[in-house]
């Protein structure tokens, strides 16, 4: 089957000790598309994204990128991933930073305030926030085809999350991004397709409705 132009990920089988966290987990992601990508916590949402892009062992994947088959996500320098960690050393200058990072959209993210304002500090000297922005706009502009974001909203001011947003939407049209945060509803918003993550499987959601049916949001969030 040819799925020539994604990120194709699928029969993902990953487990804790003997503990099965996902099941046959399906995930793809086109250029020019964002999926979001829900669950409880625990559900498996970063492990599907670090078995994606290495950082963690399947019992069994099978993985394509843009039509052939890969291992190892960031050994083909197409995929971007922003952890829940800090990404960037605390010693590191957010000026060495973007050097490092970012090749072909550098300027356009130098003429970010948050970053270009920031450009002589440490990452460890910046307030959590901005660090947090200033590293997802790294990653956000880097040279990768495909970016995972991991909780990129967690403890940001909604200012911030907008910020994000917008550049995610600036983004779009030259590459393809996979997106997890329990802020659902920022992720309805900016998402063309929804998959939940439950039970160690993968669900198309369509509607909040069945966000509510697989036991994801209450009834009083419908309305």
């Amino acid at each position: 089957m040819e799925h020539g132009g994604q990120l194709f990920v699928d029969s993902v089988a990953c487990r804790y000790g003997t503990k099965m966290v996902l099941s046959g987990v399906y995930v793809s992601c086109r250029r020019g598309e964002v999926v979001g990508l829900l669950g409880r916590n625990g559900a498996g949402k970063s492990s599907l994204m670090k078995v994606i892009f290495g950082g963690r062992k399947a019992f069994y994947k099978h993985c394509e990128l843009d039509g052939k088959l890969f291992q190892t996500g960031y050994r083909t320098g197409s995929i971007a991933y922003l952890t829940q960690e800090p990404l960037v050393p605390s010693y590191v200058t957010v000026r060495l930073a973007t050097k490092l990072c970012v090749g072909t959209y550098r300027d356009e993210l130098l003429a970010i305030p948050v970053v270009s304002e920031n450009l002589g500090k440490r990452m460890g000297a910046l307030s959590g926030g901005v660090r947090r922005v200033v590293e997802t706009l790294i990653v956000l502009y880097s040279d990768a085809s495909y970016v995972l974001l991991d909780e990129p909203f967690a403890n940001l001011a909604p200012v911030y999350i907008d910020e994000i947003n917008n550049h995610v939407e600036k983004l779009r049209n030259r590459k393809g991004f996979i997106i997890t945060d329990h802020y659902y509803d920022r992720i309805w918003d900016i998402s063309d397709r929804i998959v939940l993550i439950h039970n160690g499987c993968n669900y198309q959601i369509e509607s909040r409705e069945d966000l509510y049916t697989h036991g994801y949001i209450p009834s009083s969030a419908l309305g």
